[in-house]
């Protein structure tokens, strides 16, 4: 992986939630670029260039998607970094959770989470919310570059 050019950070805990993910945001060419995480710790290690992504060349993904409910640190957590960090913080972050709370809802918003999506249950829902949420964060809205 070209660490340089990565488009869009997952952060998903859930492999078949990712494999879903991946694979609409492939079919549909909407990010040339993406980098699967499995928890928070990772995330940040990522952004961060920190541990196991220390020697990755500085550089931030246009996108992050990061789920809410995940081990070790939650997406609310990793948000509150990203958002309380000057090299992070103007990265669009988009929740994607199987969360319906509105304390979830209110807590991401507080933080600074640009969106908040419900994953639907069903495949093709699923694949049509992902291929919506990549479409506009990575080719309709305008972006500092």
């Amino acid at each position: 992986m070209n660490y340089e050019n990565v488009e869009i950070l997952l952060v998903e805990d859930s492999k078949a939630d990712a494999e879903m993910t991946l694979r609409t945001l492939k079919k549909r060419g909407i990010a040339n670029s993406v980098e699967w995480v499995r928890n928070g710790v990772e995330a940040l290690d990522f952004l961060f260039c920190e541990n196991q992504y220390a020697s990755r060349p500085a550089g931030h993904p246009r996108l992050v998607l990061l789920d809410l409910k995940m081990p070790l640190m939650d997406g609310l957590q990793v948000l509150e970094r990203m958002k309380a960090d000057a090299r992070t913080k103007a990265i669009p972050v988009v929740m994607m959770t199987s969360s319906r709370e509105e304390g979830d809802l209110l807590a991401s918003y507080r933080l600074g989470v640009n969106s908040f999506v419900v994953k639907p249950v069903d495949f093709a829902d699923f694949a049509e919310m992902v291929s919506q949420v990549g479409m506009y964060w990575m080719i309709s809205n305008q972006t500092l570059e």
